[in-house]
C-alpha cells in the first residue's frame, strides 16, 4: 500500500538558535515543537493578514531544502532511511556557509517569494545537497501523476524538467539555490523584503548560517511538517 506521508532532508538552525525562533515566527509554526506561533506582523500589516501570506511556508515549516518532499518506496523503511541519512552527516564537519540575508526570489508574471538567503553561494553547501540527493534517492518512491501535474511541468525550463524527472524536484543539483523560504509568492515581495529586512536586523544578531546538521522532516496527517531528528555533521 502507498505510503500517503513524505519526507524531507532540510537544514534547520537549531531550535534554541535566534535564527530559528526568527523564521518560526515569521512563518508561523514551530516545526520542532509542532507548536503555532501568532501574532507575528512586520510594519504595514497586522497578524491576521500576514498569515494569509504564509500560509505554503507554514506547512513546510522554517528551513532550506536539501532532498524536497518525497514518499518512501515501497522496499524502502523510515528507519533504513534515517540509518543513511545518518551516515551522510557523519562523512561530514560542522561549517559556516556565510551570512544571510533577506531577498527576493521571482516566479515570473510580477510575482516573487521573500527568502533568506546568502550573497555568496557555498561550494559546501552544494557539495552536501549532492550527496544527499544522490546518495538518498534509492529511497524516494517514484513520481505519480498527481505530483507531476501539481509542479507545473510546463511551466519549467527543460533542464528543470529533466531534473524533476530524474531527482523529483526541480531544483536540484545544477538548479540548486540555498533559500530558507518565508512567504508565498506575493506581488509586493520588494516591500515586504524591505520590512522584514528590518525585522531580521532586530531579532538575530549574527546573521552567520553555521551548518552543524542536517534535518529529517516528516510530515503528519495534517499535511504539516515537522522536525523527526538532527543528525549533527561529524557525528
Amino acid at each position: 500500500m502507498m505510503n500517503p506521508l513524505r519526507y524531507a532532508v532540510y537544514l534547520a538552525p537549531p531550535p534554541e538558535s535566534a535564527l530559528w525562533r526568527f523564521g518560526s515566527a515569521v512563518v508561523g509554526r514551530d516545526a520542532a515543537s509542532g507548536e503555532a506561533q501568532l501574532g507575528f506582523a512586520p510594519d504595514g500589516f497586522d497578524a491576521t493578514a500576514w498569515r494569509s501570506m504564509t500560509t505554503k511556508p507554514r506547512r513546510y515549516g522554517f528551513h532550506a531544502t536539501i532532498k524536497a518532499p518525497f514518499r518512501l518506496a515501497d522496499e524502502a523503511s523510515l528507519s533504513d532511511l534515517s540509518t543513511a541519512l545518518a551516515e551522510l552527516a557523519h562523512a561530514q564537519t560542522p561549517f559556516s556557509a556565510g551570512r544571510l540575508a533577506v531577498s527576493t526570489l521571482a516566479l515570473g508574471e510580477g510575482a516573487a517569494f521573500v527568502a533568506l538567503t546568502s550573497p555568496t553561494p557555498s561550494p559546501k553547501i552544494a557539495e552536501i545537497e549532492e550527496r544527499v540527493v544522490r546518495g538518498l534517492d534509492a529511497f524516494r518512491a517514484p513520481l505519480n501523476e498527481a505530483e507531476r501535474v501539481r509542479r507545473d511541468p510546463l511551466r519549467l525550463t527543460p533542464r528543470q524538467r529533466e531534473t524533476f524527472e530524474r531527482w523529483g524536484y526541480p531544483y536540484a543539483l545544477a538548479e540548486f539555490r540555498l533559500h530558507f523560504t518565508l512567504t508565498n509568492a506575493v506581488e509586493e515581495a520588494g516591500r515586504i523584503a524591505e520590512t522584514l529586512a528590518r525585522e531580521f536586523a532586530a531579532r538575530v544578531a549574527d546573521p552567520t548560517l553555521v551548518v552543524d546538521a542536517l534535518a529529517l522532516f516528516v510530515q503528519k496527517p495534517n499535511g504539516d511538517f515537522v522536525v523527526d531528528q538532527r543528525f549533527p555533521l561529524g557525528g
